[in-house]
């Protein structure tokens, strides 16, 4: 059995803990700042609990660390692994810019350790099914976007937290926290995004950063999108995608496939699967796509092969979001840094 250690006590370290056992991994190790919380979690989860990360990092037999602490500890937590030979899963985001990312992805490399980030819902089969349909060219070209996120946070989620919607260590409001997993799909289903123009604005919450967003994105491709995000919407609703394109319209309610409406009869169209209701009007999570990721984690390391969200996969929504907030900022367009060149968006537009 591999042993991992969990780095942070929080609710989603709780999450990676149960994901952890159901994917066959002891937890051997748990590192927190605070060791009440620290100590109530591994009499909750196991394993020996250590306030000094050095000598957590140090802890006899670990394979691997999933990282669950604020935002923007992230990569410190993962260089600092990666430097002990560890592999490094880390939760979404991969850190709170994409300078960080960088020097965690060299690091990795460095060490030759492997480094995946929980993007769980890579691996629901309605998400699966729908990037099928996209690659095999069911849908056409892709025209039209609309991504929907409109949860709710009651106001103790903001309240009992030090970190959370605080530029420092969550990186930013709702789009760094919740909509980057929205925003990793379409990236994930779609390809780069070109350029983006956003509006933000902390309609609610008593936060120091944003809770609502609306955001206009230019795909690659030539498709254009619309995003919104929001933690504001009482009592919250499950996130909605619908994708357009030449030959037909696919809509992703949570993460089921619901509808797949085509131009004409074909024998490519898929069962729609079933999926999830992602209106989270808490942060509970459940346990099953992180366990998946866990999986493939494991997979990735015994075949030396990347996982499914590695590095530079984690890096790209990131990238993507610091573009969104630079465009909120300034008021006009803004690239991800990592943004096709002109040509490539003016060739397919």
């Amino acid at each position: 059995m591999a042993a991992i250690g969990i780095i942070g006590t929080g609710n989603i370290s709780g999450t990676h803990a149960r994901a952890a056992r159901a994917a066959g991994l002891e937890v051997a190790a748990v590192y927190g700042r605070d060791p009440s919380r620290t100590a109530a979690f591994t009499a909750m989860h196991g394993g020996s609990g250590y306030s000094d990360l050095d000598a957590f990092l140090r802890h006899p037999g670990l394979q691997f660390v999933a990282i669950g602490t604020p935002s923007a500890l992230h990569a410190e937590h993962g260089i600092a692994a990666a430097r002990r030979g560890l592999h490094v899963l880390v939760e979404k985001p991969i850190d709170v810019s994409a300078n960080r990312a960088d020097a965690l992805i060299a690091a990795c490399a460095e060490a030759e350790v492997r480094l995946g980030v929980f993007f769980q819902e890579r691996f629901a089969p309605g998400i699966l099914a729908l990037r099928d349909i996209i690659g095999r060219g069911v849908l056409g070209r892709p025209i039209l976007v609309s991504a929907r996120v409109r949860w709710c946070r009651p106001p103790s989620y903001y309240a009992s937290s030090t970190w959370r919607g605080t530029a420092e260590l969550d990186g930013g409001g709702v789009v760094v926290n919740q909509g980057i997993h929205t925003l990793d799909t379409l990236l994930h289903l779609l390809g780069p995004v070109a350029s983006v123009h956003a509006r933000s604005a902390t309609a609610l919450h008593a936060i120091a950063t944003e809770d609502t967003v609306v955001a206009t994105l230019e795909f690659a491709t030539g498709a254009l999108g619309t995003f919104e995000c929001t933690t504001s919407a009482h009592p919250g609703y499950p996130r909605r995608i619908e994708i357009t394109g030449t030959e037909g319209t696919a809509i992703i309610d949570g993460t089921a496939l619901i509808a797949l409406d085509l131009r004409s009869p074909t024998d490519a169209r898929p069962d729609l699967p079933a999926g999830g209701d992602s209106r989270a009007g808490t942060a509970a999570v459940d346990a099953d796509g992180h366990r998946l990721v866990f999986e493939d984690f494991l997979a990735a390391i015994a075949s030396g092969r990347p996982p499914r969200c590695d590095g530079s996969e984690g890096r790209r929504s990131i990238a993507l979001v610091e573009a969104l907030y630079e465009s909120a900022r300034s008021g006009i367009p803004a690239a991800p840094d990592d943004a096709p060149p002109l040509r490539t968006r003016a060739a397919n537009s």
